[in-house]
């Protein structure tokens, strides 16, 4: 009927991508659109002196030269530097938009078809034993402070992540087959369903909470603030504990996998189902078979294979020796 704008250049695409499909995304997600849509509009002033480009001229030189472009630009914030798997990310925003441009019949051919987005694999740390024992144990004054190790401390014992913890209701909290306490709710980022019983570590911590659930917060377990004040209080709780880490709350969840999972013989099918992972391979980068868990493991085969000699009252001969020379 002609009320609609024809879609015929790049800043369009970014304009439509904001008012069409934007809403659809995660909260998380959605904004760091805003910051690929201010690196291409950069790239194209620098590159082609002008505020926009047709469509036509998207493909797959444009992208090279949009991440060579963000190799060495100044990055939006100063104490954010782009990384390599941050230029990545940027890139995969730019495919989704050509995507959608494709989906459409505005592009006529897909400038990706080419190129392979190559992230770098990052290995987040994680607390050791007596580095979380040391968390759980300090001595806190500033209740922001406090609230902040708390809920730290529950994500080390459930896995849950930040959005998960910030929505967590007491109606999530259910008896289980063993008559227990048990959260069932499904996880943001791929809606699968996460089921784990309630450790005590974490049921001490929303007991001592109990009184906080009220209408004003939608009935809300733990108060959460915002990630950025999340992770900051969390950094001066890594310097009063004298740990040397990166300290954000994404390191709670590779906390309970490797260290409370994992080394404690927890088989790494059953945390990959606590975590809520569709694919084992997933939970492989979250729980590292670790130097311990190699020393563990080796402990018991030399304890068994000792048993086994016993048993068998087996002894080597010199013939035993020369066979296996």
């Amino acid at each position: 009927m002609g009320k609609d704008k024809a879609v015929l250049t790049c800043k369009d695409l970014m304009d439509y991508h904001r008012e069409n499909e934007l809403h659809k995304l995660a909260p998380g997600t959605a904004k760091n659109y805003n910051a690929t849509e201010k690196y291409v509009s950069r790239f194209l002033k620098k590159e082609f002196k002008s505020n926009d480009i047709p469509l036509a001229q998207i493909n797959y030189t444009f992208i090279v030269k949009f991440e060579n472009y963000l190799r060495t630009c100044p990055p939006l914030s100063k104490s954010r530097p782009l990384n390599h798997n941050g230029m990545m990310k940027h890139l995969e925003r730019l495919q989704k938009f050509t995507t959608l441009a494709l989906k459409h019949g505005w592009l006529k051919s897909n400038p990706f078809a080419l190129y392979q987005l190559k992230y770098e694999e990052f290995d987040c740390p994680f607390l050791e034993r007596d580095e979380l024992d040391s968390i759980m144990m300090l001595r806190i004054s500033q209740e922001s402070i406090r609230l902040v190790r708390d809920v730290f401390v529950f994500s080390c014992y459930t896995g849950l992540s930040y959005i998960e913890v910030k929505n967590l209701k007491q109606c999530d909290i259910v008896n289980g087959i063993d008559d227990e306490q048990w959260i069932m709710v499904r996880r943001q980022k791929t809606k699968t369903p996460v089921k784990l019983p309630v450790l005590d570590e974490a049921k001490a911590i929303l007991e001592k909470y109990a009184d906080y659930p009220s209408e004003e917060n939608n009935y809300s377990l733990l108060r959460m603030f915002s990630d950025q004040k999340i992770n900051k209080n969390l950094k001066k709780i890594a310097e009063l504990c004298n740990i040397k880490k990166n300290l954000t709350f994404h390191v709670a969840r590779h906390t309970f996998a490797t260290t409370i999972a994992l080394l404690n013989d927890v088989p790494i099918e059953t945390v990959s189902k606590i975590l809520g992972h569709t694919k084992l391979s997933t939970t492989q980068k979250y729980a590292r078979v670790i130097e311990k868990k190699i020393s563990s493991d080796m402990t018991k085969l030399k304890t068994k294979l000792k048993n086994s000699k016993k048993e068998q009252n087996y002894k080597p001969t010199v013939h035993d020796h020369l066979k296996i020379v």
